[in-house]
């Protein structure tokens, strides 16, 4: 906490808040998740305007007695009812252009967009300021799939398909240099359930083979654990996330 002087404490007893417009901050979670093989975002379908009926990030307004990521972690809870943390969380970037909500009419909404990464943690409950809630496959969503018209699938509310696009961007980006796509996967994992990650965020085939060498060689991004899963042909190892942060040299994304 700030320790204020008298002078402090003076001056805010006769400020006038009223000299500025009026400012709101909000929190947004791009979650993503692997299902099925497919790269999915939790989405909540709003319950009220603005923008009743449409889908959107899950997130809500900062309360005074609580910093930014505290409510990005308490409106995904609250919206999702979702009570398992991300694996990840990191802030992505702030969204502050005039005219993004339709509330700037009376104050202005900036929001701070947070990128989460985690397994499957199963089916989302709608909370409050929500009708439903869902994971959504990425090439489900019109915006990013060019085959799809706007009546196939949900439209993103405010400017959260420019948020969904950049945190896409971010998590493809973070996968060349960092063992984060161990954050989409369980405690144990096979190599397998690693090239799956890579194949769904990148939109991408990879060779299997080469993958399993590249990781490997790869020190500190995994450690064996000794065990085996079985599978639908040989058993396959069993890995945990290793000690290091950094991938080098990096895993670069196939050229589309």
């Amino acid at each position: 906490m700030v320790t204020l002087s008298n002078a402090d404490i003076d001056f805010v007893k006769n400020y006038d808040p009223t000299l500025f417009p009026p400012n709101a901050v909000t929190a947004d979670v791009i979650l993503l998740t692997i299902r099925s093989g497919r790269l999915a975002v939790l989405l909540v379908e709003r319950d009220k305007p603005p923008q009743q009926g449409s889908w959107a990030l899950p997130g809500g307004h900062l309360d005074p007695h609580e910093s930014i990521t505290q409510t990005a972690f308490r409106e995904l809870s609250e919206k999702t009812g979702l009570s398992a943390e991300p694996t990840h969380l990191e802030q992505l970037q702030t969204y502050s252009t005039p005219g993004r909500d339709a509330r700037d009419e009376i104050m202005r909404v900036t929001s701070v967009a947070y990128l989460a990464f985690m397994p499957d943690p199963g089916t989302p409950r709608a909370g409050a300021g929500a009708r439903s809630a869902r994971f959504w496959a990425v090439d489900d969503l019109p915006e990013f799939n060019a085959s799809l018209g706007s009546e196939e699938g949900p439209i993103l509310a405010f400017d959260h398909s420019a948020m969904l696009l950049d945190g896409l961007e971010r998590a493809a980006s973070k996968l060349e240099y960092t063992t984060l796509a161990t954050a989409f996967v369980d405690e144990q994992f096979t190599i397998s359930d690693l090239r799956r990650v890579y194949e769904a965020v990148w939109r991408s085939q990879i060779d299997p083979a080469n993958f399993s060498r590249k990781v490997k060689a790869t020190p500190g991004f995994i450690e064996s654990t000794g065990d085996k899963r079985a599978t639908g042909r040989a058993p396959a190892g069993l890995y945990v996330k290793g000690d290091a942060a950094i991938i080098s040299p990096p895993f670069f994304r196939p050229s589309l």
